[in-house]
């Protein structure tokens, strides 16, 4: 094995180390891979995750203090709040705006699962849910 590979996959050991620690979840379908502070802006973190939401899931409508982007890994069918269902493909990105109300509901009979980067206002919520 070359170093390369040696190096490799020791990180991927590492990410999944970490994320089996169960870092900060706040969410049973959000596992928490990693939180740093963002270099040069002080009072911001970056947090890495990756979600699963199971058909009928719902992501309640929430906001963020910050931008979420991120990937989707495994594509599927939701629908949001008063819109109807659509496709969601595998590889499509993701971008939710500051204080942008956004949420979802899994229709289809596939497992979403998405990859999303939160860059936030530290020690703040990541979420926050909208009333009921």
């Amino acid at each position: 094995m070359t170093r390369i590979q040696t190096k490799v996959l020791l990180g991927l050991a590492l990410v999944i180390a970490t994320a089996s620690l169960g870092w900060a979840q706040d969410s049973a379908a959000r596992k928490e891979l990693r939180r740093v502070d963002l270099s040069g802006a002080p009072g911001m973190e970056v947090v890495l995750s990756v979600s699963e939401y199971k058909p009928g899931d719902v992501l309640a409508t929430h906001t963020h203090h910050g931008i979420e982007a991120g990937y989707v890994l495994d594509g599927g069918m939701v629908e949001s709040p008063g819109k109807p269902p659509i496709a969601i493909p595998t590889g499509a990105p993701i971008l939710n705006l500051r204080d942008v109300p956004h949420g979802l509901k899994v229709t289809g009979d596939k497992t979403i699962k998405l990859f999303t980067v939160h860059i936030v206002d530290k020690g703040k919520p990541l979420y926050d849910y909208a009333e009921k």
